[in-house]
C-alpha cells in the first residue's frame, strides 16, 4: 500500500489486491446478496467478457456507478468489490487506485482539466500497461458534474471543461485498456453528468438498511466490540434488544455503529468499562440519532 507524497497528483492511495482488510470491509457490508453477486459479476465480465467481444457488439466501458445515501457503504463496498475482483483470478497481480477528486482542483484556468488528462491518461493508463487495474473514483460528482445545471456566471470554465476531459479519457481507455474497471460512487446522482452515467455498464442503487439489515448491523457491530469487551457480545441476546434494532430502523449502516459509540459516552462508568453498556443506553442513544436525523430531515 503506497499514500503520500510519493503518490502522483489526484491520487490518495494504491492497493495491491487481493488485500485481506478489504475483504473485511466487504463482509461488513449488510446488503442483499443478490445485489452483492451482480456487482462480482459485472466485474468479472469487464476482465473476461469485455476482452475477446467487440465494443461494436457490447458496448463496454469497464465502469460501475454506486448511487445512494451517505452512510449506505458505497465506499466500503466498491473497495471490497476490487478485493473480490482480484480474488476470483487466482495468480493475477491487481491493483487498487484511489482516486482524491478535490486534489484535482485549481483556480489557474485550464489546469484542472490538465490535472485530469494527466490522471487518466498517464498515471491509470500506465498501471493498466502494467497490470489489471480497478479505480475508484468516490464522489464523481465532483469530477464529472452534470454540465446542464452549471452556469458558466457561477461556475469556472474549467468545472465544465474537466468534465469534458473525463468523458473523453473514459472513452479513450475504453478503447485502448480493456484491463481496467472504474468503480464510482454518489450521493448525489442528480449531479453526475448524463454522459458519464451512459458510459457507466451498471447504475446500481445501494439502499439505506431495512429492519432485518438494521438488526445485523447492530449485532455485528456489538460482537465486534465484543473481542475487546466479552460482555458487549452478549447483548443480542439481551431482552429488549429488538426494541433497539426497531428503534435504529430508518438510520444508515455508519449512523447505526455510531449509535454503539454514542451510547458508551452516555455514562461514566460506561465509558471506563464498556462492559456496562445496557440497553437503556443504547435506546437512549438510538432515540437521540433519530431526532438528530429528523431535524435534518425537516430543514
Amino acid at each position: 500500500m503506497s499514500t503520500g507524497a510519493e503518490l502522483p497528483k489526484g491520487l490518495h492511495r494504491i492497493i495491491q489486491l487481493p488485500s485481506p482488510e478489504l475483504g473485511e470491509l466487504w463482509d461488513s457490508i449488510v446488503l442483499d446478496q443478490a445485489i452483492k453477486d451482480q456487482l462480482i459479476g459485472q466485474a468479472i465480465i469487464n476482465f473476461t467478457v469485455r476482452q475477446s467481444v467487440s465494443r461494436s457488439v457490447l458496448p463496454l466501458h469497464g465502469t460501475v456507478l454506486l448511487v445512494g445515501e451517505p452512510g449506505t457503504g458505497k465506499t466500503s463496498l466498491a473497495r471490497g468489490l476490487a478485493h473480490k475482483t482480484a480474488e476470483c483470478f487466482s495468480g493475477a497481480s491487481f491493483r487498487l487506485l484511489e482516486v482524491d477528486p478535490h486534489a484535482l482542483g485549481s483556480a489557474m484556468m485550464g489546469k484542472t482539466q490538465k490535472a485530469v488528462s494527466d490522471l487518466f491518461g498517464q498515471t491509470i493508463a500506465e498501471s493498466a500497461l502494467t497490470g489489471p487495474t480497478i479505480v475508484l473514483l468516490d464522489e464523481v460528482e465532483t469530477l464529472a458534474a452534470d454540465r446542464s445545471k452549471l452556469s458558466l456566471s457561477a461556475n469556472p470554465v474549467d468545472v465544465h471543461r474537466a468534465t469534458d476531459a473525463v468523458l473523453v479519457q473514459l472513452d479513450l481507455l475504453a478503447e485502448t485498456h480493456k484491463n481496467l474497471l472504474f468503480i464510482a460512487t454518489s450521493n448525489f446522482p442528480q449531479a453526475v453528468d448524463e454522459a458519464f452515467t451512459s458510459r457507466c455498464d451498471l447504475v446500481l442503487e445501494v439502499p439505506p438498511p431495512n429492519l432485518k439489515a438494521c438488526e445485523q448491523i447492530l449485532t455485528l457491530c456489538l460482537k465486534g466490540m465484543g473481542k475487546q469487551f466479552a460482555a458487549m457480545a452478549k447483548l443480542p441476546q439481551t431482552a429488549g434488544f429488538d426494541a433497539v434494532a426497531n428503534e435504529v430502523h430508518g438510520l444508515d449502516g455508519r449512523a447505526i455503529r455510531k449509535v454503539v459509540a454514542s451510547a458508551l459516552t452516555l455514562r461514566k462508568q460506561v465509558a471506563m468499562n464498556p462492559n456496562e453498556l445496557s440497553m437503556a443506553d443504547l435506546t437512549k442513544a438510538a432515540k437521540a440519532a433519530k431526532a438528530v436525523r429528523a431535524k435534518g430531515t425537516k430543514r
